[in-house]
């Protein structure tokens, strides 16, 4: 590919916000997505998601998906359905999840819009087209398009989660979705990356640092027996891809080893339940820690004191008194079963919540990690006596201090580093720490902006 080709990228999600990622890369004559994700977090950013996009879905060649967390996919059926006719590629646990949480979405989305009297963003026969778009590639396997290789390397952040690695007019250019915080219970580390030119990397904790690994496992063990020991409740609301079997897969080793009361630990969300069989699935994606019979008695994710509530019906069966432990989503508690517990465990100071991921600004999460002392839920207020207490080790995001050495690893070549999918103050920090510690440059692009790639 001769050096005086261009390739440019475009911000059309994920700048200046942690939410929307959608990344345009043009380059000799061809159009790439890297990600096409639901803006998230309060009402104003959600109805950014029923803007037409701003270039011609049926322009564009293909799509690569990174994760399947709903920001990063959440808009792909609406793209099918507004023209789009690409491939769409992914790794295959992205692919299996990303349709159990398209799918779980729009079960949401249909009651806010029947509430709001709005039309759906998407319908079923939506999902199914992109699935039917959709291919599966596995990591490191060399894909040619339009004069471009482009491959998938692991970035340890849930299951298949993939940096795009693509080789174009000269340069290699490297997106890495979401980076996770190594080492993590079950998925192995974040490949290295030493001859990238241009990044473009997230920055979601690019402002803070997080529990070390036997930190976060003792935290987790006391905030347990803390609140059995007082006859209590433990809720975590919990994203159901990747928190959610983590901590399954810790509190079965502290069972198992005595450390914690055997108390009912309650799954307590459909979603979760879907996901964790797919984990199942995919057990050769995990690292090898997991595949140790030693630690693994009953199977993964398959410990007697479990209980899978997949059912309306068993969740409301769920006794309200009795020490137990609920895991519940939506991990920022703007949706799902977590509330009803919420509303019924908030009010009473035995009881703990336990927010151990990401809560965005204007959730309901944050609003509780803020410390507010009464909150309206399902339509009612609510008192908050019960203990709010954060836990950033489980964090499937890798920190400040993990992302800035995963940038210094390609300092010697990289030419610029784009700092994106954070809030402003965490994309703002990260990147003046790449320019102090490892003089690089390093930009913080605005919703919209386009770089070309000299």
């Amino acid at each position: 590919m001769a050096e005086t080709e261009h390739a440019s990228i475009t911000f059309h999600g994920g700048a200046g916000t942690v939410t929307g990622a959608n990344f345009l890369l043009e380059t000799s004559g061809h159009k790439f997505l890297i990600d096409c994700g639901l803006f998230q977090g309060g009402k104003i950013v959600e109805d950014k998601n029923r803007e037409p996009f701003p270039y011609d879905p049926a322009s564009i060649d293909a799509l690569f998906v990174t994760h399947a967390h709903l920001d990063h996919v959440g808009r792909i059926p609406k793209l099918v359905r507004e023209g789009f006719h690409g491939v769409i590629y992914s790794t295959p646990p992205t692919r299996d999840i990303a349709e159990l949480i398209l799918t779980d979405s729009l079960g949401v989305m249909e009651k806010e819009a029947k509430a709001g009297h709005k039309p759906l963003l998407y319908h079923e026969t939506d999902i199914s087209a992109a699935m039917n778009l959709w291919q599966a590639r596995d990591y490191g396997e060399k894909l040619a398009l339009g004069g471009a290789s482009i491959c998938f390397r692991d970035a340890g952040h849930i299951l298949g989660s993939a940096m795009i690695e693509v080789s174009a007019a000269g340069k290699k250019i490297v997106f890495t979705g979401d980076l996770g915080n190594s080492p993590s219970p079950l998925l192995p580390d974040i490949e290295l990356v030493t001859d990238a030119d241009y990044l473009v990397m997230e920055s979601v904790y690019g402002d803070r640092a997080h529990e070390g690994t036997k930190e976060r496992r003792d935290k987790l063990e006391d905030v347990i027996e803390n609140t059995m020991r007082a006859g209590g409740t433990l809720m975590i609301p919990a994203f159901s891809i990747e928190r959610t079997q983590e901590l399954l897969y810790e509190i079965e080793q502290m069972t198992a080893e005595g450390r914690i009361p055997e108390v009912p630990i309650y799954l307590d969300s459909p979603l979760a339940i879907q996901v964790t069989a797919v984990y199942k699935k995919y057990e050769p994606f995990f690292n090898q820690r997991v595949a140790d019979p030693d630690l693994i008695r009953d199977g993964l994710f398959n410990f007697r004191n479990l209980k899978k509530t997949l059912s309306t019906e068993e969740s409301k069966a769920i006794p309200p008194a009795g020490r137990k432990v609920i895991i519940a989503g939506s991990g920022m508690s703007n949706g799902g079963r977590i509330l009803h517990h919420e509303k019924r465990y908030l009010a009473d100071p035995k009881n703990t919540l336990l927010l151990i991921g990401y809560q965005s600004a204007g959730s309901l999460g944050r609003l509780l990690q803020e410390g507010a002392t009464s909150v309206k839920i399902l339509g009612e207020p609510v008192a908050v006596r019960a203990k709010v207490l954060t836990l950033t080790g489980y964090s499937a995001h890798g920190d400040r201090d993990g992302l800035l050495d995963f940038v210094s690893r390609t300092a010697d070549v990289v030419r610029r580093v784009y700092v994106a999918m954070g809030e402003p103050r965490a994309s703002l920090f990260l990147a003046q720490r790449i320019r102090d510690y490892l003089g690089l440059e390093a930009i913080v692009p605005r919703a919209g902006e386009k770089f070309v790639l000299d």
